[in-house]
């Protein structure tokens, strides 16, 4: 079996026992609906990292850089 090959079922395998997808992740619409009623537009560039969904966005005229945690909580990087 190749490197690749195995790495892809150690993926896959994560992926069914939930390590990379909680329960209650929310989905793209649901996270860019949320994020749009907290007063964010433009919402693009959205990505997944260790600390959660990181996201680009625009707020009162200016540029943002966010990060939604699995339970959906919203944090401003600077």
């Amino acid at each position: 079996m190749s490197a690749r090959a195995v790495s892809q079922a150690v993926l896959y395998s994560m992926l069914m026992v939930g390590v990379f997808s909680p329960a209650h992740a929310l989905t793209q619409q649901e996270l860019i609906a949320k994020l749009e009623s907290a007063g964010y537009s433009q919402i693009r560039e959205i990505k997944s990292t260790a600390e959660g969904t990181s996201v680009k966005a625009m707020k009162d005229g200016k540029e943002v850089s966010l990060v939604v945690d699995s339970s959906g909580q919203i944090q401003e990087r600077r």
